[in-house]
């Protein structure tokens, strides 16, 4: 099929504004099927905690991408893009619209965009950074920086421990500036993306996160954190709802202080996501109570069935 012929609706908004139930009702009206880019959501021994649909919404309209991954797997962006667009290749063969829903921006990017990819380091060589961080302060690695790679220095941001030294350890390990590698042209995409967005008022959200979180303790989050908890060092695991109740089992804070710290943490991301997704000036936003007739209208005069 021509590039211009396959569609890929992007379904973006912060966590709890609804983009699951959207996201179903247009795969039902498209007769179609759901790519999940929610990476909290790819781990199946995490489902309460990272509000994974339930067995009618999945029964609603197929999915992919949802549980299909362990907690003791390494699954990074750079596999997720490579699987989803094997996927979404698949399901163009059956139809010409596809829908993808999920919160995390860098990993809708990767579908739409592509990634920079750049080449393995020693892992010794941040080891030694790291260390360095430590005993010589940040300063010191800016400073290296500066010096091998100043479009890295002047682009990037340099406060950031771990932006810095993950810049810093592919020019000592490679000989090679960061900035080298960055914004090499990408693979042509076999889809033209058309992106929609929902939004809703703060005190809104904040109050549809602070019942999803209620709920989800309702549900049995603190049972499933639990089963979880022997394994907490794992990558997986680093995400809001399952460290602040960690830090519960750990003794270092009481229940209801965790609960409170999952709704802040909770508002925090919801926040980072709403920064991230209006930088991008390609996406058309609807409130979260718009109604379905409102949406699947704007979408039919950007679709050429």
């Amino acid at each position: 099929m021509q590039s211009n012929k396959n569609y890929l609706i992007v379904i973006v908004g912060p966590t709890a504004i609804g983009k699951t139930t959207l996201s179903i009702a247009l795969a039902q009206h498209f007769k179609s099927e759901i790519i999940s880019s929610d990476s909290r959501q790819f781990f199946k021994e995490m489902c309460i905690g990272t509000a994974v649909p339930d067995k009618e919404e999945l029964a609603s309209a197929k999915h992919h991408f949802i549980q299909n991954r362990s907690i003791f797997e390494d699954y990074n962006v750079g596999q997720f893009e490579r699987d989803a667009l094997d996927q979404l290749d698949s399901l163009f063969n059956k139809s010409n619209v596809v829908i993808m829903v999920g919160g995390s921006g860098l990993y809708i990017d990767a579908v739409l965009k592509g990634l920079d990819y750049f080449p393995d380091v020693p892992p010794e060589v941040r080891t030694n950074l790291n260390n360095r961080l430590i005993s010589e302060g940040i300063e010191s690695l800016q400073k290296q920086l500066l010096d091998l790679d100043k479009v890295s220095y002047e682009s990037i941001e340099i406060e950031n421990p771990h932006r810095l030294i993950r810049a810093l350890a592919i020019c000592i390990g490679t000989g090679q500036p960061y900035s080298y590698f960055k914004n090499k042209p990408k693979e042509k995409r076999n889809f033209t993306p058309v992106k929609i967005g929902l939004t809703a008022e703060r005190e809104v959200l904040y109050d549809r996160i602070n019942q999803r979180v209620d709920l989800m303790m309702q549900n049995g989050l603190l049972e499933e954190a639990k089963a979880l908890y022997p394994h907490k060092e794992l990558n997986a695991l680093q995400t809001v709802g399952y460290r602040e109740l960690f830090s519960y089992f750990d003794g270092k804070i009481d229940l209801n202080f965790a609960i409170s710290e999952i709704k802040k943490n909770t508002r925090r991301f919801a926040k980072r996501q709403g920064t991230w997704f209006r930088k991008d000036t390609e996406i058309e936003w609807f409130d979260y109570k718009s109604g379905f007739g409102i949406i699947s209208n704007y979408l039919s005069t950007q679709i050429n069935d």
